[in-house]
């Protein structure tokens, strides 16, 4: 994202050098490398600034935000897997009027868990849970 940020601003810069959208590409090949943005998207963004663009920024995008993965959704999950490990994602789905996607979005992503015998766990072990597996496989090799 900041590269391509970087990019336009290149682009801007080099149209009011009076270079042409063909000058411009093999200028930012060089700069860029293989980060560089496409021939394609190179031609559109020197045609916007021509046209009098100013904003290198992004448009907003069409489309509903996406709202259920919010703040309030993630405490209210964090709060029932605290409560029971053992819930599915179908149950939290129901119990929160979420959907199954957005609820397993937020145990794996958001909250870094994974089910694993029927219990979700945090993705990421702990130092001392991490010691505690490495003794007690070393005592079973030992036995």
């Amino acid at each position: 994202m900041q590269r391509s940020l970087e990019q336009r601003m290149a682009i801007k810069f080099c149209l009011k050098l009076e270079k042409t959208a063909a000058e411009t590409i093999p200028m930012l090949k060089k700069a860029f490398g293989v980060e560089c943005l496409s021939d394609r998207q190179i031609f559109r963004w020197h045609k916007a600034f021509a046209e009098g663009r100013e904003d290198v920024n992004d448009d907003n995008r069409a489309g509903r935000p996406s709202t259920s993965s919010s703040d309030d959704n993630v405490k209210c999950v964090r709060d029932l897997l605290n409560t029971d490990r053992r819930l599915s994602v179908r149950l939290i789905s129901e119990t929160l009027d979420i959907t199954k996607t957005i609820v397993h979005e937020i145990v794996s992503e958001s909250l870094g868990m994974r089910k694993v015998c029927a219990k979700l766990v945090p993705k990421v072990q702990t130092d001392d849970k991490k010691s505690e597996a490495r003794m007690s496989s070393q005592v079973l090799e030992n036995d």
